[in-house]
């Protein structure tokens, strides 16, 4: 008789990984809101950059055809930074976690721009 060997690698549960999940997002759903900030403002004057709250299962692609939609631009380079959420205190004392985000740094073509105000 043969005995077999189990493994760990056997036993464990294949997890779903959410990143591949075909979601069909519509453009105002992908662009949450601007970041207004010092830092964006002047990236914005002086590289034609600008910063978006974004959905997190978002790629550049979806991106990218939703601010050209949204804002009437042309993109020409899309960044993206996954943001961890801080921890927080209430005032009861208790630790407890802001949710994690996304930021999108969309770059314009020369002759686009978008006014925020």
């Amino acid at each position: 008789m043969t005995k077999q060997k189990t493994t760990a690698k056997n036993n464990t549960a294949k997890k779903k990984d959410i990143t591949q999940v075909n979601l069909q997002l519509e453009p105002y759903q992908i662009v949450l809101r601007p970041i207004v900030t010092e830092k964006g403002y002047h990236r914005a004057e002086h590289q034609n950059t600008y910063y978006f709250e974004v959905h997190q299962l978002a790629n550049k692609k979806q991106i990218k055809e939703a601010v050209e939609f949204l804002f009437d631009v042309k993109v020409t380079e899309v960044r993206t930074q996954t943001r961890k959420g801080k921890r927080v205190r209430n005032r009861r004392g208790v630790w407890g976690r802001r949710r994690n985000w996304k930021k999108a740094l969309v770059k314009l073509d020369a002759e686009s721009k978008i006014s925020y105000f």
